[in-house]
C-alpha cells in the first residue's frame, strides 16, 4: 500500500548536451532512500526501487521497440556487497533488453558527491568502454546532478559506436 501511495514515479525528462535523461522522480523526494546505497539495507531498497520505476517503464519500452537494445550501467562498482547501479541494469532484464554489465567503468574513482560543478569538470570520470560496438543502448545511472557524469559516458559510448537512446535515472537533483 505505502509503495502504491506514497512512491508514485513522477516521470521528468532533461536534456544534457543532446542525451535526453528521464527520471522517476526528485531527488528530494527519495533523498534518505537513495543515501543507502552504500550501506546493506540499500539492495533491498533499490531492488524494491526498481520495481516501481525501471521494470515497468523498460516493460512498456520494450513492447513497442521489438528489437535488442543494451542497458549500459555507469560505474558499476560492488560497494557494501553489490552494486546499486547493477541491481537497476539487471531489473531491466527483457527479451529484447540486455544489461552489459561492467561495459563502462570509470578510471578515476573521485567522488562527485557534494562537489561543485568546477570540480566536476576539472576531475573526469576518465570512462573505458569495454561492451558490443553497433547497438542501441540505453544508459543508466541512479542520480542526475548537474549532467556531467552522463555526458561523459555519453561522449564515450557514441564514440565506440554505441547509439545511446537515451539516459534513465532513479532521481534528478534539479527542482
Amino acid at each position: 500500500m505505502c509503495e502504491t501511495q506514497l512512491f508514485v514515479p513522477n516521470i521528468t525528462k532533461r536534456t544534457v548536451g543532446t542525451l535526453e535523461v528521464i527520471s522517476f522522480f526528485k531527488y528530494s523526494t527519495l533523498e534518505d532512500l537513495l543515501l543507502t546505497k552504500h550501506k546493506p539495507e540499500g539492495h533491498r531498497i533499490y531492488r524494491e526501487l526498481s520495481k516501481i520505476t525501471v521494470q515497468p517503464f523498460i516493460k512498456k519500452f520494450a513492447e513497442n521497440y521489438k528489437k535488442d537494445v543494451y542497458i549500459i550501467g555507469i560505474d558499476e562498482n560492488v560497494a557494501s556487497g553489490y552494486s546499486h547501479v547493477a541491481l537497476l541494469t539487471q531489473s531491466m532484464k527483457r527479451e529484447y533488453v540486455k544489461p552489459l554489465h561492467g561495459a563502462l567503468m570509470a578510471r578515476n574513482k573521485v567522488k562527485y558527491s557534494g562537489k561543485s560543478l568546477e570540480f566536476r569538470l576539472w576531475y573526469s570520470r576518465a570512462f573505458v568502454y569495454k561492451g558490443k560496438n553497433n547497438i542501441d543502448a540505453i544508459l543508466v545511472d541512479d542520480i542526475i546532478t548537474t549532467g556531467i557524469t552522463l555526458q561523459e559516458a555519453y561522449n564515450v559510448l557514441t564514440q565506440s559506436g554505441v547509439n545511446v537512446l537515451f539516459a534513465l535515472t532513479l532521481a534528478d537533483v534539479e527542482e
